[in-house]
């Protein structure tokens, strides 16, 4: 393994903010996997962190292929875990929204630009990220439609879901949005956790990418095949929304599957404790994303389920 110093951004009133890249195997830039870029993100840097520990032990044992290289960047934004805030800097920017970047413009902008010439010159680009919502999720893989996108590729991972979508305005300057060219792919994989640690959820992640990584021919590591990933495009998840605001007291979790009417939350008044309102299922279906704190605003997405397809 070779620690690589990738972007240095000078303070002046705390130490030098560093964006380091882990460096595995030699030649071929193939494999570039990226950790997150806001604070509040604790799952995602594990992950990478321990992807790191396990290819440094798979580089021992000689497996990852010859001519092949992969780097794992685990964090991109370390100050803001560092003052516990979710973006950068005192304009409190988001990284992931401020791609390709340049090399003369804000901070923000000189940060990824610089990332951005390195990142780019690998074939694979794996990103760990999360929603901006309080939420959990489904495991799955996404892909914004950029017309470069390989949802074969993505099928790979042996998740459960691949999920395309169309870009927002937004999108176009996320990493993964930039990286999805005619020589090179980007994934973006989202957990179920964010902000609390799930060893299970750890686990089924670096599975994930050993499991792309080994069908790619990057790395020889005999893997369980995983799931036949479901496609889904965005708009086949149904959204549920809140009435009213209050506590929210979540009744099913990720992964469940409910029935047309099932109750699903309960909206609780904070101050008498009465129920303001009952969510309950529109459809059939799964569940792939749950509000989990424990407040929840009027008119916020609570739940957006997978409808019920087939027996």
């Amino acid at each position: 393994m070779q620690i690589v110093d990738l972007y240095s951004f000078k303070s002046i009133y705390r130490d030098d903010m560093q964006v380091k890249g882990y460096v595995f195997g030699s030649g071929e830039k193939s494999a570039c996997i990226v950790g997150p870029s806001r604070g509040n993100e604790y799952q995602q840097l594990y992950i990478c962190s321990q992807l790191v520990k396990k290819l440094t032990e798979l580089e021992k044992l000689g497996v990852i292929a010859n001519d092949k290289q992969i780097m794992v960047i685990p964090c991109i934004n370390e100050y803001a875990f560092n003052l516990s805030k979710d973006f950068f800097g005192v304009k409190n920017l988001d990284i992931n929204t401020s791609f390709p970047g340049n090399d003369y413009g804000e901070p923000i902008t000189r940060l990824t630009g610089g990332l951005f010439e390195k990142i780019k010159e690998y074939t694979y680009e794996i990103q760990f990220t999360s929603f901006y919502e309080r939420a959990q999720c489904v495991p799955h893989v996404r892909m914004t439609e950029t017309g470069y996108q390989n949802v074969s590729l993505a099928n790979l991972f042996g998740l459960p879901y691949v999920v395309v979508k169309k870009p927002l305005p937004t999108d176009t300057a996320t990493l993964n949005y930039n990286m999805s060219t005619e020589t090179s792919s980007a994934f973006t994989i989202y957990t179920k956790a964010k902000e609390q640690l799930d060893e299970k959820c750890t686990n089924s992640a670096i599975s994930a990418v050993l499991r792309f990584l080994t069908r790619m021919g990057i790395i020889k590591y005999e893997c369980h095949s995983g799931y036949i990933s479901h496609v889904l495009k965005d708009e086949d998840l149904t959204d549920v929304y809140t009435e009213k605001a209050g506590i929210f007291k979540g009744k099913v979790e990720c992964g469940e599957y409910v029935q047309y009417g099932q109750k699903m939350a309960e909206i609780i008044n904070p101050f008498d404790g009465s129920v303001l309102e009952e969510i309950v299922a529109s459809t059939d279906g799964i569940v792939f994303f749950a509000h989990n704190s424990a407040l929840i605003n009027q008119y916020e997405t609570a739940f957006r389920m997978v409808h019920r397809l087939h027996d």
